[in-house]
């Protein structure tokens, strides 16, 4: 599953980059596939808690892995979100906001999660919540640039189209960069229960 969301999630990131519509239609029509994914997986967990009674660590292995795939779920939700937004990205309007950058590192923290929940590697998990840090200050830096912008701006009278223009440039951007944020927020989660699942330390989870 976890394969699938991270194959869907880069493509939406080209989708934007590109201005690939074909690209877009592709992550958007195969949302489906990710939930049925994520519907058979539920049932697994749910006939192993009711058929096998699990105590202790097989407890916590399937519960934190019910967790995890639906933080898997939602970001599969959120690369179908960011596919869409490719529909009108026309042009880079704010160049300096480097999306594929942030993407990018969204990218390689779910990537991480995964291999971190895969090989039960703890000391991966507490350096994957660090470097949320890092995602939250590019996400804001990037906002406030957008919103910095807007304010400078100079509209002339009767420009009625030209506002709803930009307007429309900047919200598209502003969820793109909220979407980006929340991924990143999704590999903490992840983390946070992978560790949870190793150890029952729930230090990270919030």
């Amino acid at each position: 599953m976890s394969e699938l969301v991270l194959e869907r999630l880069r493509l939406s990131f080209d989708a934007l980059e590109q201005k690939d519509e074909a690209v877009a239609e592709e992550v958007i029509e195969g949302d489906h596939e990710i939930n049925q994914l994520y519907l058979d997986l539920e049932q697994d967990c749910i006939d192993l808690l009711a058929l096998q009674q699990p105590v202790a660590g097989d407890l916590r292995f399937i519960a934190s892995s019910f967790k995890i795939i639906t933080d898997l779920e939602r970001v599969g939700d959120l690369a179908t979100n960011l596919a869409e937004y490719s529909y009108d990205a026309e042009e880079d309007v704010y160049p300096e906001v480097d999306v594929q950058g942030i993407g990018d590192l969204t990218h390689e923290m779910v990537e991480d999660a995964m291999t971190a929940y895969s090989d039960e590697d703890t000391d991966a998990c507490r350096e994957i919540s660090d470097r949320d840090d890092e995602i939250d200050a590019l996400c804001e830096k990037a906002s406030q640039t957008v919103v910095r912008d807007l304010l400078e701006r100079e509209f002339t009278e009767g420009s009625g189209q030209e506002i709803e223009a930009v307007m429309n440039d900047v919200s598209r951007l502003l969820l793109t960069i909220r979407d980006l944020e929340r991924i990143g927020d999704h590999a903490v989660n992840i983390s946070a229960r992978t560790l949870y699942m190793i150890e029952g330390d729930d230090e990270l989870i919030y």
